[in-house]
């Protein structure tokens, strides 16, 4: 027989005494796998569900346009800081004007420069009454930079409604059911922070991680006004107003975004030797802080995964240590007959990853089941990625064999006379 051959059959010959030694040291062997089994799925759990919401997270940036940006007065990410901070360089940053979004609005290189506001308000219609419920304020053409939204039944807002700060808002399917049951909402009169408001479109969006984090999923509750009506009858603050900016579809978003800076370093009479008080936000920095925050929650993850296949790695141990003991007769025997101390090496190496390999099964298919009811109950495309697979199954074979090593090493360091003494 061939040395591959010889392998092959000896590795066989582990797998089967390992099964068998499952099938002997029930609890054992259970509590091996288990510790294994936890540690892979949290691996491939975190894995699926930051790789569903990765894609859903980008589905949601998609839609803003891929050369649509946001002017804010302070950068986004967990580098970045609140304000509160003496030494924060965005600290002096003074808040975006109205006056600003229209002058940004009329640049030859923009087609859409649209402000956004967000808080909260009661809202009452005859008995039914909500004492909190998100809204969100906008400018004119702000369907453009919301992607996937639609307003059916009813209508958009009039550019008159805009400039006059018209006391009318738009409400989405779950508010509508809400306030008014199976009636039509539109052109019905409600009662926002006691200010009366007429109703005349019904907003539906799209499903996302993004959109559900932020309140904007369609099965929150929520309101829409124009930014002026919101700032003149809610009382919105200026104060971290978000400008939307969506190029023309012949203009690169660089060109625009070198335009739109120098419009507002020139309104605010920046120096040329002075830096910028407020902070432009493209895609990809969106994604690089999507990238940063779940990055850290991924290595949490791993940690906890690591400590639950040290857990399983001491079960290894023990198990194959008693292994050894029981089997220290058949393995003077074979010894006796030839075998080699690499032969033992091996067969014992191969028992121990197929203990793990067991349990990273068990923890592949819990995996799988999250990330399946994940994808049926959420917004959240959730799958675990091949990667991940592969990468489970690599630590669990490892484990098996760097935990195995000093039982199989005893093993094959056996004198076979003493060996074959043993009772």
């Amino acid at each position: 027989m061939s040395r591959f051959g010889a392998r092959a059959l000896s590795t066989v010959e582990g797998v089967l005494i390992a099964l068998d030694a499952i099938r002997s040291n029930r609890v054992r062997a259970a509590l091996t796998i288990l510790g294994v089994a936890v540690g892979v799925f949290v691996v491939v759990a975190m894995a699926a569900t930051i790789h569903g919401i990765s894609q859903s997270f980008q589905k949601d940036v998609d839609e803003f346009g891929a050369t649509t940006f946001s002017v804010r007065r302070r950068g986004i990410g967990i580098d970045a800081c609140d304000g509160s901070d003496e030494d924060c360089p965005d600290r002096k940053n003074p808040p975006l004007t109205l006056a600003e979004v229209k002058a940004i609005g009329q640049l030859p290189t923009v087609e859409a420069s649209v402000p956004w506001l967000a808080g909260s308000a009661s809202i009452r219609y005859h008995d039914r009454y909500l004492s909190s419920v998100r809204y969100e304020a906008y400018g004119p053409r702000w369907l453009d930079i919301d992607g996937g939204a639609d307003i059916s039944p009813g209508r958009d807002f009039t550019e008159q409604e805009y400039t006059s700060s018209a006391p009318v808002m738009i409400v989405n399917d779950t508010l509508a059911r809400q306030l008014f049951g199976q009636s039509d909402p539109i052109g019905k009169q409600v009662l926002v922070n006691g200010k009366q408001f007429q109703v005349v479109g019904i907003y539906q969006t799209s499903t996302g991680f993004l959109k559900s984090m932020d309140g904007r999923g369609p099965d929150t509750p929520r309101m829409i006004f124009t930014a002026n009506t919101a700032h003149r009858h809610l009382e919105a603050s200026l104060r971290w107003m978000i400008l939307w900016v969506k190029p023309r579809a012949d203009v690169a978003r660089d060109a625009a975004v070198d335009e739109v800076t120098a419009t507002l370093r020139g309104a605010r009479g920046l120096r040329p030797a002075q830096q910028n008080n407020f902070v432009i936000v493209g895609e990809e920095r969106m994604m690089e802080v999507f990238n940063q925050v779940f990055g850290a929650i991924f290595l949490v993850g791993l940690g906890l995964s690591a400590v639950a296949l040290l857990v399983g790695g001491v079960g290894v141990v023990a198990i194959m240590m008693i292994s050894v003991t029981e089997r220290t007769r058949e393995i003077g025997i074979r010894k006796a007959l030839g075998a080699s101390r690499g032969t033992i090496l091996w067969q014992f190496l191969v028992e121990a990853a197929t203990l793990t390999s067991i349990g990273a099964a068990v923890g592949l298919v819990l995996g799988g089941l999250l990330a399946w009811g994940i994808r049926v109950s959420t917004p959240i495309p959730a799958a675990i990625p091949l990667p991940a697979i592969v990468a489970a199954l690599v630590a669990s074979a490892l484990t098996g064999i760097l935990f195995g090593m000093a039982p199989a090493a005893r093993a094959a360091r056996l004198d076979p006379i003493e060996a074959l003494r043993h009772e």
